[in-house]
């Protein structure tokens, strides 16, 4: 029968009545998912309704499995065009207890309550300027956006997962200054930004995004949960460091830097980056030697440009192979305004998720901060290569099995897991 007989049939016998259809699995491997990234919103929507569900780790690509399922979870998983299996009550049983054997590097866990979730992203912008935005809205999975305003106002603590959209919370506007400062929405933008500035009660941009990264800072203390991208990753780590001196020269904020800006960085307030140097050139499209952008333009070949996703102990390490969990190893590269960090900034305490294969750079990183998670995604958008300002936007109905994009998804999940507690 075909995937449209199906839900034809579906659709004509199934409605007003519940019907048990077991246990299904969502296979999350290779051949079988005809769409990974839609099966996120299937499963973030069975645990919403109260259905027990299972992640899978290391099993298939990390499936799915929900127990009970009934008609609504059939119609949800035909009319998404998400594949499903199956389970007898028995068979299941006998692979869930294989899966926890401790000969096998699998796991089981459930995924208990779904994350109510923020966007970090200004007015205006539209889903496509945001990967996380965008995959959020193709899943069908909920979200609010919340800016500024919202944060110094008291609102995160409504909120399980915060993602900070493509900032500079250094206040020096993407560090755009010398190939756009001429432009009519570089001028715009930082006329807005600083007006704006001036109605929360600050005199600066740079004061106001400081401020903005100590509340989030003290969120995932209190036990937030952190994904940031691209710019929003180093520059976060370095607004908290330079919260105690102006590194931000004239063009940006009406005054020169502070004299010896560049030393004066206090990196225990970082969550992941130590012994960086900044970039105090306002010409150079860089903030620190975090990022290793700069380089990769120079010798990485898109073709040869790939990430490998590491394995960790899904018995020991719960929380990395949760956050890992794909159907291939290899994920493809992608620019952004950060795109891949210096080893030798990383702080002993962060944990190497995926690593490039070509520069040994980190692409993707993870951490506790007190009570809290943070994980940082280098680049901008997994399925374009090399976004530039003006590209056309990401259809990700071409990209239903994107890898790269998984990666965001298993963090959207990731919270609504039962984790073992944090080690110290």
């Amino acid at each position: 029968m075909s995937h449209f007989r199906k839900i034809f049939v579906i659709l004509i016998f199934g409605f007003g009545y519940a019907t048990s259809f077991g246990q299904v699995l969502i296979p999350m491997d290779y051949e079988e998912q005809a769409d990974h990234l839609k099966a996120y919103g299937l499963v973030f929507e069975a645990v919403d309704k109260g259905y027990e569900c299972h992640w899978l780790l290391n099993h298939r690509g990390g499936s799915f499995v929900i127990l009970d399922a009934d008609q609504f979870i059939i119609q949800k998983a035909l009319l998404k065009g998400v594949s499903y299996e199956n389970y007898g009550a028995s068979t299941l049983i006998s692979l869930m207890s294989e899966l926890k054997s401790p000969s096998t590097n699998t796991n089981t866990v459930e995924l208990e309550r779904v994350p109510k979730i923020a966007v970090y992203s200004p007015a205006g912008k539209q889903p496509w300027d945001d990967a996380v935005t965008l995959v959020l809205t193709y899943a069908e999975i909920p979200f609010e956006t919340i800016y500024d305003d919202e944060v110094l106002g008291g609102n995160l603590s409504q909120y399980d997962w915060l993602h900070l959209h493509h900032e500079d919370f250094t206040g020096q506007y993407g560090k755009f200054y010398g190939a756009y400062r001429d432009a009519a929405w570089y001028i715009n933008q930082k006329s807005q930004f600083e007006a704006h500035a001036k109605s929360l009660g600050y005199n600066k941009v740079s004061d106001v995004k400081g401020a903005v990264a100590e509340v989030i800072s003290a969120y995932v203390n209190q036990g937030g949960f952190l994904f940031a991208m691209c710019s929003a990753t180093d520059s976060y780590d370095i607004a908290l460091a330079s919260r105690n001196t102006d590194i931000c020269e004239s063009m940006f904020d009406g005054d020169p830097s502070s004299p010896g800006a560049a030393l004066a960085m206090d990196y225990d307030r970082c969550f992941a980056f130590e012994n960086f140097d900044l970039v105090m050139n306002p010409l150079r499209y860089e903030y620190s030697s975090i990022d290793i952008t700069e380089q990769r333009v120079r010798r990485v070949k898109e073709d040869q440009d790939y990430f490998e996703l590491f394995d960790f102990s899904a018995k020991y390490d719960v929380v990395p192979t949760i956050l890992v969990q794909n159907h291939t190893a290899l994920v493809k590269g992608f620019y952004g305004q950060t795109t891949a960090y210096d080893m030798k900034t990383l702080k002993p305490s962060t944990t190497v998720l995926g690593k490039s294969k070509t520069d040994a750079a980190a692409r993707y990183i993870h951490g506790t901060y007190g009570e809290g998670y943070w994980t940082f995604y280098g680049g901008h958008d997994p399925e374009d290569y090399q976004h530039r300002v003006g590209d056309e936007p990401t259809d990700l109905k071409e990209f239903p099995n994107s890898p790269g994009y998984r990666l965001i998804l298993n963090n959207i999940l990731f919270p609504a897991a039962k984790k073992p507690p944090q080690k110290t």
